[in-house]
């Protein structure tokens, strides 16, 4: 039997231990994130002196995520979870520290440099959720998966609220006021990266890697036992899959290149599950940023009239309005996040997804034809981010499991820089749509994207239902 040296209740202890503590490390660590979000864009105006940049710190976060993704997933690759994570969060720490140089100085390029290193430890905190995945059995990956992704609404939320404290803590330590936040944000940082450092022993990755070379020492002798390369189906139940044991290796992978992004992308397109899952993740971000970014703007306009600017709003509702439908989004993005992670495991990855994109239509649907209600509107917001909870945390689960166990890193990376790279790229565009074809054109943009992904996944979806029902037929026959 595998698994002689360590039983199967010593494995789950270990992934109880390291789901607890990924979770507690996406609150500390999301307090940063959140602190930087919310009021970034006023340093950006204040330290430049011209609101052209108001909107510097957000995008140069985003591209810092995108670009630090796969080089963070290559060292994890190399050296373990524990490592890239702690090397993500010290990023992030370190930009704290030179956002808070920034407002003392008054340079404004230190302002950039610390986004970059929050950035960098955004994509670390995206990389949790699959180190949450690593040791997970197959009934269980989403449920792991989807508590990570849960944490971060701690962080998220506290992140803002802790701007009044942070103005007395910057006072007490004769700092701008402004710069307290940060203060807190870089003690919350270095409290997850010592309980990740201390903590997360055994790492997960190289334990997993470890137990699978064990199991495919205990097979090898049989040839009857042997695994066909690729995932297998479970017979029942969905679509859980489960992948080949691949031998660990402790120097690292065998290619040098292991980072790199046409290896990722070469390991997707070898497995369908996994090129429908990448759709899945980074159709539902490119929706869900498109739309989202651009409902502010709206609102404004629909509440202060056409041509409002960001001076007026401030005198009126305008803002409450926004902040609240806004607070609404992202309590749809990740606080149902445990009920998406039971859905995936429950119901079937596919099954989820296809919800996921379902309730992606019904959101732009509900906000693009009721553009005129603030109310319809915060309505499609919440859908907005409970579609992209259940496709992100279904499509990201039916990407750990249907890739081999040695590139299995490596395309999390892939998934991770793509997924920012749709975010930038549905940010970017959802400008134009939106003065071209007005919010309700943005939308129908928006269903247009998420419709063709719904339309794969629906496929694949009837595809393995006929086969399953063909196998059973079969079955029948020959017996």
């Amino acid at each position: 039997m595998a698994r002689t040296l360590v039983t199967e209740t010593g494995v789950r202890q270990v992934q109880r231990r390291t789901v607890a503590l990924l979770s507690a490390a996406q609150v500390f660590g999301g307090i940063g994130t959140g602190a930087t979000v919310s009021i970034g864009s006023i340093l950006a105006v204040e330290l430049s002196g011209s609101s052209v940049w108001a909107g510097a710190v957000a995008t140069v976060m985003t591209l810092g995520a995108a670009l630090a993704a796969l080089p963070l997933a290559s060292l994890a690759d190399r050296r373990g979870r524990r490592i890239g994570q702690v090397t993500g969060l010290s990023a992030a720490l370190a930009g704290t520290v030179l956002i808070v140089l920034s407002v003392v100085s008054g340079v404004f390029v230190l302002l950039v440099l610390g986004a970059v290193g929050i950035g960098v430890g955004t994509a670390a905190s995206l990389q949790a959720r699959f180190a949450a995945v690593d040791l997970a059995d197959d009934e269980h990956r989403g449920r792991a998966l989807s508590a990570v992704v849960w944490a971060v609404t701690v962080g998220a939320v506290a992140g803002p609220n802790l701007i009044q404290p942070g103005t007395v803590v910057g006072q007490a330590l004769g700092l701008p006021p402004v710069a307290g936040p940060f203060v807190i944000s870089a003690a919350g940082l270095l409290v997850a990266i010592v309980l990740l450092f201390a903590g997360l022993r055994p790492d997960p990755l190289l334990f997993a890697r470890e137990l699978a070379a064990r199991d495919l020492a205990a097979r090898e002798p049989a040839a009857e036992d042997h695994v066909p390369d690729g995932p297998t189906g479970r017979p029942a139940g969905g679509d859980v899959q489960r992948t080949p044991p691949i031998a660990a290796n402790k120097q690292g992978p065998r290619n040098p290149a292991g980072g790199s992004l046409k290896r990722g992308l070469r390991a997707v397109r070898q497995s369908r599950p996994a090129i429908l899952a990448l759709a899945a993740v980074v159709g539902a971000h490119a929706v869900m940023v498109g739309v989202m970014s651009m409902t502010p703007l709206h609102l404004q306009e629909l509440v202060a009239g056409p041509g409002a600017h960001a001076g007026h709003a401030a005198s009126g509702d305008v803002l409450v309005i926004i902040g609240f439908t806004i607070s609404l989004h992202i309590a749809g993005m990740f606080a149902l996040s445990p009920v998406m992670g039971w859905l995936t495991d429950k119901v079937g990855r596919t099954e989820t997804i296809v919800i996921g994109f379902v309730t992606l239509l019904a959101a732009v649907a509900v906000a693009g034809f009721g553009q005129q209600s603030t109310v319809a509107v915060a309505v499609g917001l919440v859908l907005l981010g409970m579609g992209w909870s259940a496709a992100t945390i279904s499509g990201s689960t039916l990407l750990a499991e249907s890739v081999s166990q040695e590139s299995r890193v490596v395309v999390q990376g892939v998934s991770d820089t793509l997924m920012g790279a749709a975010g930038a790229v549905g940010g970017a565009t959802s400008g134009l749509i939106l003065s071209w074809a007005g919010y309700l054109g943005l939308n129908i943009a928006g269903g247009l994207v998420g419709a063709v992904v719904l339309a794969a996944a629906f496929v694949t979806l009837m595809a393995r239902r006929r086969s399953s029902a063909a196998g059973s037929v079969g079955g029948s026959v020959g017996s």
